[in-house]
């Protein structure tokens, strides 16, 4: 499934497939991709991947027309692709043609300040998408906040305001929420 989105795929190429599907590659041509996760493919679609980036060309999913696209391509993942080569489930020339240009973002628990201004942009915009007051959170529940370890980060920091702020049923949040 993965590869009919990126590539597309025929008619007929496999069940379900009752018609041509022109793939993410094939629609960004001229533009940019954002791969997440490229760390999870499969060997096979490092592979395609690979011959895309290489060449600019690729086949549909059941197809045998070449297809050529211009292409950028960002991709991001959580997985250490370094160790993933050593432990043979990444391939390390697929890394290099992806690893033109790094930015290492890191953990939420390490974005000092950041986290705090983070924490307020997504508190208020939670807020307001449900029509909640705008939250005010007192220093006890700051303090708990910046001092979570964030295992999960952005998302789960998310996740936790989107549930406080729902579950709540006014604007001042404590550390107990």
């Amino acid at each position: 499934l993965l590869e009919s989105e990126l590539f597309g795929h025929e008619k007929g190429s496999f069940t379900g497939a009752d018609r041509q599907r022109i793939g993410k590659f094939e629609q960004c041509s001229g533009g940019t991709i954002f791969l997440d996760e490229v760390g999870e493919l499969s060997s096979l679609t490092q592979a395609k991947l690979l011959r895309l980036l290489q060449e600019q060309k690729f086949e549909r999913v059941g197809g045998t027309e070449t297809i050529s696209t211009n292409v950028r391509v960002i991709a991001a993942t959580n997985a250490n692709l370094e160790e993933n080569i050593r432990e043979g489930r990444f391939r390390h020339d697929l890394y290099f043609r992806l690893n033109v240009f790094t930015i290492r973002l890191p953990a939420l628990r390490d974005r000092g300040e950041d986290l705090h201004r983070l924490i307020t942009y997504y508190a208020e915009r939670i807020a307001a998408e449900y029509g909640k007051p705008k939250p005010i959170i007192p220093p006890e529940t700051w303090k708990a906040l910046l001092v979570h370890p964030w295992p999960g980060n952005i998302r789960e920091l998310q996740n936790v305001l989107q549930q406080t702020i729902l579950q709540h049923p006014g604007p001042v949040i404590h550390s107990s929420d």
